[in-house]
């Protein structure tokens, strides 16, 4: 018998930043196909004649990461006994989850709205919790929505979407964003370690690029 090995979902968690206590866990249904990073260097003296910044780093490069998802109730439909929740409201709960990804809670701007109403000047500007996007054990990361875009492709009779497509943008937290004394902080600084671990494993040499030296 041939076992099939377990593949680790991808998703976001949600944790308070104070206590780190992990408050969502939203698990894409399928791993997205494609995964695009990109990079954005912070060098130092970008434009300048200074030739001492010509090798200098200012901070981590802004990281941004870009997946496209498919969430599909075709096999829990399949069984409604034992899916309740995807039969009376289809994928609703899984995109509300996502939207109060990049929405502030009705609480708060409830709170904000009596605080206007009762004359204060300075209303602070709600705080969402901390979001790390998990893409494997190796790769937990702090960060910000900075896109969703859902397309619902199918729906039941009572108009619940049971298939869509979701597009997430992000941009990774880094110290510069949260500093070293925050949560977000500790956390990406282990992702970048986990990347400076990565880079140890690998391997090459010159002759490989047809050099016997350098200089």
């Amino acid at each position: 018998m041939t076992v099939s090995p377990r593949v680790l979902k991808a998703g976001i968690v949600t944790v308070d930043p104070t206590s780190g206590t992990v408050t969502r866990v939203i698990s894409l249904q399928y791993n997205p196909d494609t995964l695009t990073r990109t990079f954005q260097v912070q060098a130092s003296g970008e434009g300048s004649s200074d030739r001492s910044e010509a090798l200098r780093l200012k901070g981590p490069a802004t990281e941004t990461y870009k997946v496209d998802a498919e969430l599909d109730l075709a096999d829990q439909l399949e069984h409604p006994g034992d899916n309740p929740a995807a039969v009376e409201v289809g994928l609703l709960p899984q995109l509300a989850a996502l939207e109060g990804l990049v929405n502030p809670t009705s609480a708060q701007l409830t709170r904000n709205d009596s605080l206007a109403r009762s004359g204060r000047l300075e209303i602070i500007p709600a705080q969402a919790p901390l979001a790390l996007f998990v893409w494997g054990r190796n790769r937990v990361m702090p960060v910000r929505i900075t896109e969703l875009s859902v397309t619902e492709e199918a729906f039941d009779p009572a108009l619940n979407p049971i298939r869509a497509k979701v597009s997430l943008g992000m941009r990774v937290l880094n110290i510069n964003d949260l500093g070293f004394d925050h949560r977000g902080g500790n956390l990406f600084m282990a992702y970048l370690r986990t990347k400076e671990l990565m880079a140890t494993r690998t391997s090459g040499s010159l002759d490989q690029l047809g050099l016997s030296g350098i200089g």
